[in-house]
C-alpha cells in the first residue's frame, strides 16, 4: 500500500507525489518495490535492512540518501508473543522522504490522524523522524499499560489455580517487555546520532527534542518497573510451586510411612515359623488392633509436625 501525503495543518492524502510529500509505503508488493527501486532509485541494500524483523535502530548513508531506521511497538494477534517491535525505515534525500514498515501498524495511522486533529506542521525530514520516534513513545506506554493489565489478570487467575498456561502467558509478557526494553533504548541513542547529522539550525528544533527524550525517558523507567514487577511474581509463583511440591511429597512419605506399619507387622506373622499366639482365639483380631494402634500413633506423631 502507498500514500502520498503533504503536510498543511496535519497530513492530508494526494492523489499524486507533490513537492514536499511524504511517501507512505506500508506492507509493500511487488508494485510499490518497482516503484521504490526503479522510479525513485531507492538503493535496493536499504530495503531489505528494513525487511530484517531483528534490525536495530541506526542510521546509514549510502550516496546522497540517508536510511533511518526505528523501532515501533505492534500488538500480534494469534500468537505466543502478543506485543513485540519490529522496523521502520525513513529513506531521504534532497528531494524525498519516504518511509518503509513491511508490517501493518496502528501507530502511523494513528501518527497521521494525530497531525490532522492537532492542526500539526512538520517543516522537515528530521522534525518527521522525530515525531515519528515521539508517537512510538506514546505506542510504547499504551500497550505497556496493557500489558500491566494482562499480567494482573494472570495473577488472579493463579491465585486460583496455578496452570501451566497462565505461567506461559506470564512468561511470554515478560518477553515483550524486553524486547520494548532493547527498541526504547536503541531510539534513545538514535536521537543523539540524529542531532549530529542534521546540526544545522534550520533542522533545529530543541523543544520537540526534549519532549521526545522525555517521553522515551518515561517509557524506559516504566518498562524497568512492570519488568521487575514481572520478574518478581514469577519468581514467587515458582516459590510456591516448589513449596506446594514440597508438601506434597511429605504427605506422601507420611502416607507411606503410616502405611508400612501394618505391612511390617503382617510380614512378621505371615513368616513359616512359631508366632506364640496361634492358639488364642482372637489371635487375627489382636493382630489387626495392634496394627491400626501403631499406625494411628504414627499418624498423630506426623499430624504434630505438620507432615498431614
Amino acid at each position: 500500500m502507498r500514500k502520498y501525503l503533504f503536510c498543511k495543518s496535519g497530513f492530508v492524502e494526494k492523489a499524486l507525489w507533490q513537492p514536499n510529500c511524504w511517501i507512505y509505503v506500508e506492507c509493500p508488493d511487488k508494485t510499490d518495490f518497482h516503484y521504490l527501486e526503479n522510479e525513485l532509485k531507492v538503493p535496493k541494500s536499504f530495503l531489505n535492512d528494513i525487511a530484517d524483523t531483528d534490525e536495530r535502530p541506526r542510521t546509514e548513508t549510502e550516496g546522497n540518501w540517508l536510511l533511518t531506521i526505528i523501532r515501533i511497538p505492534i500488538q500480534v494477534n494469534n500468537s505466543k508473543i502478543p506485543y513485540t517491535t519490529v522496523p521502520i525505515g525513513v529513506i531521504t534525500n534532497n528531494e524525498l522522504v519516504i518511509s518503509i514498515c513491511y508490517h501493518h501498524t496502528e501507530m502511523l495511522p494513528d501518527f497521521i490522524e494525530h497531525t490532522q486533529r492537532k492542526n500539526i506542521d512538520i517543516h522537515n525530514k528530521y522534525e518527521l523522524i522525530l515525531r515519528l520516534i515521539y508517537s512510538s513513545a506514546v505506542w510504547f506506554l499504551k500497550y505497556l499499560k496493557q500489558i500491566n493489565n494482562e499480567v494482573n489478570n494472570a495473577e488472579k487467575e493463579l491465585e486460583q489455580s496455578i496452570r501451566n498456561e497462565d505461567l506461559l502467558r506470564m512468561m511470554n509478557l515478560q518477553k515483550s517487555l524486553v524486547y520494548f526494553n532493547t527498541s526504547i533504548r536503541g531510539n534513545e541513542v538514535l536521537i543523539g546520532k540524529l542531532q549530529n547529522i542534521f546540526s544545522e539550525k534550520d533542522y533545529q528544533n530543541e523543544e520537540l527534542t526534549e519532549d521526545v527524550l522525555i517521553e522515551l525517558k518515561q517509557a524506559h523507567n516504566l518498562v524497568n518497573i512492570y519488568s521487575d514487577i514481572l520478574t518478581g511474581t514469577m519468581d514467587a509463583f515458582a516459590s510456591i510451586i516448589s513449596n506446594n511440591v514440597n508438601i506434597i511429597m511429605k504427605r506422601m512419605t507420611s502416607l507411606s510411612i503410616v502405611l508400612m506399619v501394618p505391612t511390617l507387622i503382617a510380614s512378621f506373622y505371615g513368616m513359616n515359623v512359631d508366632i506364640h499366639i496361634e492358639e488364642l482365639p482372637h489371635a487375627f483380631s489382636l493382630i489387626v488392633c495392634f496394627s491400626v494402634i501403631l499406625s494411628a500413633m504414627a499418624f498423630v506423631i506426623f499430624r504434630k509436625i505438620k507432615w498431614f
